[in-house]
């Protein structure tokens, strides 16, 4: 079995290695990006220290850091086209608004944004002719990162785009056809976001839904650059997207944010935040009481975190509000309150009397041993009275 497993990983690491040689050959190499990390204040030494985190979070072996490090290079001369469809631009804005990037940022930042609404400088028909002109030219090889969701009643007239006055629904068809990767970012993209909720009048979808589709889904709202960068580093990797669960890819969402809360052990405990202010928010106890959805969402914002990866909205005093879940708009609210087993499965369902019973097990545990014990001692000729000298003569 070991042997097999060398086999496949020199076999995997030599695909790799041909897909990285083939790509630094097609693309040809911009300079500056090391030079942008240095002004950002982070050293070589920082950014393969970043690169090793990156490859674990990937579930890779530590062989492929290296391999991680070089992809991140190349990630800046892989064309990208970014189309925008009914969204607020909240995971947009969440990039450029970042103070003190990290790698993961950065790396989004220095992409090869051949057509991006919000940050090109073109507009008009000359933003169109970027577009164009990218399409054609890297046909089958560019990646489509998609914000929004689409509107598809009345064939998709809700929501006119470009100079041409095109519909998001075609748009979207004729610019993800011809890509090696569609990537859809946020809540809007994944699942259709607020538009979509009920009654949804224009017909809100997500990209996959209106599309028909299977792109690899990055949600929340907004999303964490850390899993489009890990998913976008994957694909140069190994030319294809990373292992999904729903369409999300399992190395992000494979966990709750309620099994790796910091305050998952007072959960356990029974230890409630009851309302805002009380003893318990100021001894940081779990905020399931106050609406809390971890127990119900997948999620990485516990362990990579925003602002240089330090900070969640948990950590930071307020509780999951379920925005990477389809059903964030609809069934998470109210945000304040929680929502029980009977309603939604995810949810331990003695949630009200976890601690209780945890302790009732104890107890029925100890007793069960201190019953044990006595008989033990009875068999072998002593009680807790003599329970000494018997001792002390063994």
């Amino acid at each position: 079995m070991e042997e097999k497993i060398k086999k496949e990983l020199k076999s995997l690491l030599k695909k790799c290695d041909a897909r990285l040689e083939e790509l630094e050959a097609e693309y040809p190499e911009r300079k500056g990006f090391m030079e942008w990390l240095s002004f950002s204040g982070i050293s070589r030494r920082g950014f393969l220290k970043w690169s090793a985190i990156m490859s674990a979070t990937m579930m890779l072996p530590p062989v492929f850091e290296q391999r991680v490090a070089r992809a991140a290079e190349i990630a800046s001369r892989i064309p990208v086209i970014w189309l925008h469809f009914a969204e607020c631009t909240g995971c947009t804005e969440s990039l450029l608004r970042s103070n003190n990037p990290g790698v993961a940022e950065i790396i989004l930042q220095y992409l090869s944004l051949d057509y991006h609404d919000t940050v090109m400088a073109p507009s008009g028909e000359s933003a169109e002719k970027s577009l164009k002109d990218t399409m054609a030219k890297y046909k089958g090889k560019y990646i489509c990162i998609c914000e929004g969701s689409i509107p598809t009643k009345m064939d998709g007239k809700f929501l006119r785009v470009g100079s041409k006055a095109v519909t998001g629904l075609e748009k979207a068809k004729e610019v993800t056809k011809d890509a090696a990767a569609v990537i859809s970012i946020g809540h809007c993209a994944s699942y259709g976001g607020p538009q979509a909720s009920y009654p949804n009048p224009t017909g809100s979808k997500s990209i996959n839904d209106a599309l028909g589709i299977n792109s690899v889904i990055i949600p929340g709202c907004p999303y964490n650059s850390a899993s489009l960068v890990g998913t976008i580093l994957y694909f140069i990797l190994f030319g294809k997207i990373p292992t999904t669960k729903g369409g999300r890819p399992l190395f992000a969402y494979g966990k709750r944010i309620h099994d790796t809360c910091p305050r998952r052990a007072h959960f356990d405990a029974g230890e409630f935040v009851r309302e805002w202010g009380d003893e318990g928010a100021k001894k940081g106890f779990c905020l399931y009481k106050v609406g809390c959805k971890g127990p119900l969402t997948y999620n990485n914002c516990n362990i990579q975190g925003w602002n240089d990866d330090i900070a969640s909205p948990i950590k930071a005093g307020h509780g999951c509000i379920g925005c990477s879940e389809p059903a964030f708009w609809d069934r998470m609210a109210p945000l304040e309150k929680p929502i029980e087993a009977r309603i939604l499965p995810g949810v331990e369902s003695t949630a009200d009397h976890v601690g209780w019973t945890l302790i009732g097990i104890s107890a029925v545990g100890m007793g069960v041993h201190a019953f044990y014990s006595y008989f033990k001692g009875k068999k072998k000729g002593y009680n807790k009275e003599c329970c000494s000298e018997h001792e002390k003569e063994e």
